[in-house]
């Protein structure tokens, strides 16, 4: 009798529900893109409630493929697991279930000015936090994303006083929507671990709020979720939604999910490619501070009692995005996946160098004064050679990261040699030329799977595990067992490799200092 688990994947700029079967391989799925808002330079929204639709939807089409293909999925759905884009910060009413304000997205810049304010009144400066979070002070993090809605949306800082305000980041706002909502006595308000780890906020060593931490930026503890682990059951999705009374049972930020997808072990890492770019390695149950611009954070804790597993990570704001960009803003592609054919019209990039620091850079430069530059034009220039410096632009800022990885892992021995496998996961990883862009630019091979949605398969493999489908050596089996689609090996030289390199941090360089903070 088939069993099935699924998965909700609610990413930045789309949604999708994904059905697995008992040997974890997608059989039914739906998917769809939401409303990007743009209020300003620098500033990104999502209106929560579009983001509730869109789930709804996605759940509805898979119910709707399902029958379509004469698959039985009521009674056979076991679980459904949980992962979503992290940092993205809401704040609602308990009372009435809708948000004060649009959700601020984790790659808004609009909290540089709080963010100086911070290092000059902490005694650590943008370092203070990092012994107890892992991470520096920055727009990046949810803390001060609801710092800037507690002070500039009047009825936030009424709601509070009230009584009435619950913070969450996308994960809890579904969480709380999907068991009840508003005045229910079945709804939960609570977070796992891993989106807990990027509010700036939680003690990475207890897994629990960190008081101090509170106290100092004025968050008051009332209006934060519980935080649990991975895996576990949460609760049971409620009436008015597809699927009643199935588990909620396991949940992760997008990132650590893809980490389980792949099921990293300690020393192991992979880069998910979506609308940003994110390397994570597995340092194991031990915390390990970066020197070379990396962020401490989770791996994952698959239960209450379980170890809890940590990571390095890098993170980069802009990948993928920076395809759409070409697509809705400058119009020179229709579609996302006409990029590779257009970059493929010319042989290399024409030394031209893109750095899509539309919000500033992350790891592992930290740079929110920066903004995107496209230096080298010539009247050489076409848009072939645009779409392939976008194409790099992802490569150049995944070997930055991937540098300091290897140079934290040495002990501090920048340059480490030796060839490693760099596995790979995510929409973008479809693009062969990208790929091979990446095998060439960092001199290492890349190995992409078989299933390359390993975000969604690590939430249902959190799903699973929480309610008996599989235990951690079948997981591990399966993982094995799913196979490399394609290896890319680098096809060119190193004296190439490093010249282009030299002048892709060039061009870094010249995107310093650009954003006026004080706007």
């Amino acid at each position: 009798m088939a069993t099935f688990v699924g998965a909700i994947d609610q990413g930045t700029t789309s949604t999708r529900f994904i059905l697995y079967d008992q040997a974890a391989k997608p059989v039914v799925s739906h998917q769809l893109e939401f409303t990007q808002i743009y209020p300003q330079a620098g500033w990104v929204e999502h209106d929560p409630m579009e983001i509730l639709a869109t789930v709804r939807t996605a759940m509805e089409g898979v119910l709707t493929k399902a029958t379509e293909q004469g698959i039985q999925v009521q009674g056979k759905l076991k679980a459904v697991g949980i992962t979503n884009q992290r940092e993205t910060t809401v704040v609602w009413s308990k009372s009435t279930g809708k948000p004060f304000y649009n959700a601020i997205v984790w790659m808004d810049g609009r909290t540089s000015a709080i963010c100086r304010q911070l290092e000059e009144k902490l005694p650590q400066g943008g370092r203070h936090f990092v012994k107890t979070c892992g991470l520096p002070i920055h727009p990046y993090f949810s803390a001060t994303k609801l710092l800037w809605l507690m002070e500039s949306v009047p009825e936030v800082k009424t709601a509070i006083e009230s009584g009435d305000a619950l913070f969450g980041t996308i994960d809890t706002w579904l969480i709380w929507n999907l068991t009840g909502g508003a005045n229910s006595e079945t709804t939960i308000h609570v977070t796992d671990c891993s989106n807990a780890s990027r509010t700036m906020l939680m003690d990475l060593e207890t897994l629990q709020w960190h008081e101090p931490t509170l106290k100092s930026l004025g968050i008051p503890r009332s209006i934060l979720p519980k935080i649990i682990s991975n895996v576990e059951v949460i609760g049971e999705i409620s009436e008015g939604w597809p699927f009643v009374g199935v588990a909620l049972a396991g949940c992760l930020g997008d990132q650590h999910a893809a980490m389980l997808g792949h099921y990293c072990k300690k020393g192991e890492a992979k880069s998910t490619y979506g609308t940003g770019c994110f390397i994570i390695s597995n340092t194991g149950e031990q915390i390990v501070p970066s020197n070379h611009g990396l962020l401490t954070t989770i791996s994952y804790k698959l239960g209450p009692d379980s170890p809890t597993n940590y990571g390095l990570e890098g993170s980069i704001a802009i990948a993928g995005a920076a395809v759409q960009w070409l697509r809705d803003n400058l119009g020179i592609i229709k579609t996302s996946s006409e990029v590779e054919e257009l970059a493929k019209t010319v042989s290399d990039a024409g030394g031209v160098y893109f750095v899509p620091a539309f919000s500033g850079l992350y790891a592992p430069w930290w740079r929110d004064d920066a903004r995107g530059v496209l230096v080298g034009i010539t009247r050489y220039t076409n848009k072939g050679h645009i779409a392939r410096a976008t194409l790099e632009s992802m490569c150049f800022q995944a070997r930055e990261v991937l540098t300091s990885m290897k140079a934290d892992a040495a002990g501090g021995d920048a340059k480490v040699e030796g060839e490693f496998l760099l596995k790979v996961d995510g929409g973008a990883t479809v693009n062969n030329l990208l790929m091979q862009l990446q095998a060439d630019l960092l001199g290492s091979s890349v190995v992409r799977p078989a299933d390359t949605e390993t975000t969604a398969l690590g939430a249902a493999y959190a799903a699973g595990l929480a309610v008996g489908i599989w235990t951690e050596k079948q997981i591990a089996e399966l993982t094995a067992g799913s196979g490399a689609s394609s290896i890319f090996h680098p096809q060119v030289t190193e004296d190439e490799r490093e010249r282009r390199y030299h002048s892709w941090n060039k061009a870094v360089e010249r995107s310093f200092g650009l954003a006026d903070l004080a706007s």
